[in-house]
């Protein structure tokens, strides 16, 4: 079915320049766009929510990475849900929420094979930007697939009031794990950790000496380090592992603004007398766990084992203010934009 052509000018954000260091609200324009007609086996869609993330941070750089940069004066790139206001693809109806990855605007329209109708009734809209999609998954996948979790671990997750690394607590305390301990930017992040999300201990990273404040809460070592900050985290958690521990890159926070290349941990060489590994890796590599997780996730959401948090931003207009919001550690949970 195809409702009545009332298409107005969108607005949308665009790259203009290439940040060098920190973002400054120059490198970006909020600009007004005119959708083009719908061809056969497209959408339009008005976004209803859109997902800010820190790897969109590298798209930025023209540098070659697993995604393509972000191209100059064109609108940038991103997960969002969003309203069909319009069809002519079979399978997508007026009214459907759909999921696809033309964020940072307020309206798109996109090939219907690019998205994929979510059930709002079952969840909000945001939470396919967070714990039922690819935020959920990626912990889920780090966790299980390529840190290789066991019952009784002790788990380290930097980052932990973030998106994926408040997630990755708790999956790994709902998967069995002995003792879960996070890293967080603020007194009051820590007290979110320990009070609201079940970790058994967290630190601020801000009151310095990360190593030993990790030696304090784990001092027989971990077995598990979820790593979303790099740097000194990644350091430390070397530092306190265990026979056969196991470290998941997921991100390096703390070294996507630099304009030098960050040090890399002096104690590598630790790796070898603990038998260690240390593995990057991309959710995209896992997309065969989706149906797994999205099962189990149902469950520990249902259960209250699982607890969702948002920072949500509201305006297409203050989509810039969020992303810089994000880099800072601003946010609880997952970072979105309401346009």
């Amino acid at each position: 079915m195809t409702a009545p052509d009332q298409r107005t000018p969108a607005r949308e954000v665009r790259l203009v320049s290439r940040p060098h260091g920190w973002p400054q609200p120059t490198d970006f324009e909020l600009a007004t766009s005119d959708l083009p007609a719908l061809a056969d086996g497209q959408l339009r869609v008005r976004n209803e929510v859109i997902s800010v993330d820190p790897y969109m941070r590298g798209r930025m750089n023209d540098t070659r990475s697993y995604v393509p940069p972000f191209q100059l004066g064109e609108a940038m790139e991103g997960a969002a849900v969003g309203v069909v206001q319009e069809s002519r693809a079979p399978g997508y109806a007026v009214g459907d929420h759909v999921l696809h990855q033309l964020g940072w605007r307020e309206e798109a329209v996109l090939d219907a094979a690019s998205a994929r109708v979510v059930d709002t009734d079952a969840a909000p809209a945001s939470a396919y930007l967070g714990v039922l999609g690819m935020t959920g998954l990626t912990a889920y996948a780090g966790l299980t697939r390529v840190a290789r979790l066991q019952q009784g671990d002790v788990v380290f997750v930097s980052g932990a009031a973030g998106a994926v690394g408040s997630v990755a607590g708790q999956v790994a305390r709902a998967l069995g794990a002995g003792r879960v301990i996070g890293s967080a930017g603020s007194a009051e992040k820590v007290a979110h950790l320990v009070d609201e999300l079940g970790f058994d201990a967290a630190f601020n990273y801000k009151d310095g000496d990360v190593a030993g404040q990790l030696a304090e809460l784990a001092p027989d070592g971990i077995d598990v380090y979820f790593d979303n900050v790099g740097g000194d985290h990644l350091e430390a958690a070397i530092g306190r592992l265990r026979q056969g521990g196991r470290v998941a890159i997921c991100g390096a926070i703390s070294s996507y603004n630099d304009t030098e290349p960050a040090p890399g941990p002096r104690n590598l060489a630790r790796l070898i007398q603990v038998r260690g590994t240390v593995t990057g890796f991309l959710v995209s590599d896992h997309q065969d766990l989706a149906q797994e997780y999205a099962g189990l996730a149902a469950q520990w959401l249902a259960s209250g084992q699982l607890d969702s948090r948002e920072t949500v931003v509201e305006g297409i207009e203050h989509a810039v203010d969020a992303f810089l919001g994000l880099l800072r550690g601003d946010n609880t949970g997952k970072m979105l934009v309401r346009p």
